[in-house]
């Protein structure tokens, strides 16, 4: 069992950055594949990054095309968190941000929420033109 909270979100204008944290409680979060996911207002939710599970920090990352280039995923395990690296925002990355962790899942699902066994409540990123 784990538990995710997010963190991070806020207000921002064009080109800023954000860094959103999705800390694990529970379980370490190197023993979770971790992705990140979003939602805008009357859109469906869409895959954002993921970071597979490893033993290390590092792990195999996959990104949207989306947001290549601008965002980072990364992991921090003595602090039993993954972090969303977000930068050169713009509005169209405007939504609720959410993380979710899975321990078995194949690469095939990942890019699937409703895949994953855990999940937060999301975060709300905003950006304003």
């Amino acid at each position: 069992q784990v538990q995710l909270v997010e963190s991070g979100g806020g207000l921002v204008q064009v080109g800023d950055s954000l860094r959103l944290s999705c800390v694990a409680s529970g379980r370490t979060i190197n023993s979770y594949t971790t992705g990140w996911f979003r939602q805008a207002p009357g859109k469906e939710r869409e895959f954002v990054a993921v970071i597979k599970r490893s033993s290390g920090n590092n792990g195999v990352t996959v990104y949207a095309d989306s947001v290549k280039g601008r965002f980072t995923i990364s992991r921090d395990n003595a602090k039993n968190t993954v972090y969303l690296q977000m930068n050169g925002l713009n509005p169209e990355d405007t939504a609720v941000y959410t993380c979710a962790a899975d321990a078995t899942i194949i690469h095939s699902s990942m890019f699937d929420i409703e895949r994953y066994n855990y999940r937060g409540q999301g975060t709300q990123v905003t950006v304003s033109s």
